[in-house]
């Protein structure tokens, strides 16, 4: 279980983000929705552990996690712009959060290969991601985000860089795999019927605080 409670955010001589209370439980998704300057990105990265916040906790099963580590937390962060490593091929994509967490090389490299195939992707393992299309990087940046097995996912506005009709599908598809990974899930976004569609409970956020949609 996430759990927020009285997180406060000020931006220069602005309150962004007052008094925000929320609780999100595995295999639930709660969307917040908000314009662009909202708060709702600067929230996500509060729970990450990539900006501190003025005030309040964040817990996680009921441990107050507020000043630890982003690593330490074992949450993922998926962008809109996928952020994967071009580099890389789509197996060592997969694999790098394992080897970033100890795990050898080539056991982390099977592990990718068997998330590969569970997604559909493994034809895929030894292409540069750029030769995939952006329906297929979504769904590597999810697999990538999945295989350590993260406590929570947090997505910030994950599909407003692919088109209508991918969007459709990789909602849906998102939902199935958030539900059959039994994962906590906090969702950001602009878009309405995509927050509706994906979130068990909605939010807007109104002048810095939190309210109920539905």
């Amino acid at each position: 279980m996430l759990e927020l409670k009285n997180i406060c955010k000020d931006w220069q001589t602005r309150v962004l983000l007052r008094g925000i209370h929320l609780r999100v439980a595995p295999g639930e998704t709660v969307a917040i929705l908000g314009p662009s300057g909202s708060g709702k990105s600067t929230l996500l990265k509060i729970v990450a552990g990539l900006e501190p916040s003025d005030g309040g906790y964040v817990l996680f099963d009921g441990q107050d996690i507020t000043l630890l580590a982003p690593e330490r937390r074992r949450f993922a962060l998926m962008f809109q712009d996928f952020a994967l490593f071009p580099h890389l091929d789509v197996q060592d994509n997969v694999a790098f959060g394992l080897v970033e967490q100890g795990v050898g090389k080539a056991n982390a490299r099977a592990q990718a290969c068997a998330m590969l195939e569970r997604f559909g992707l493994q034809a895929f393992a030894r292409a540069r991601v750029t030769q995939l299309s952006g329906g297929e990087q979504q769904r590597v940046a999810l697999a990538r985000a999945l295989i350590t097995q993260p406590r929570v996912l947090l997505l910030d506005e994950p599909f407003s860089a692919l088109d209508t009709e991918l969007r459709l599908q990789l909602r849906a598809e998102f939902c199935q795999r958030i539900a059959e990974f039994n994962i906590a899930t906090l969702l950001v976004t602009h878009d309405e019927a995509e927050a509706r569609a994906m979130g068990s409970r909605g939010y807007r956020v109104v002048q810095g605080g939190l309210e109920q949609a539905w």
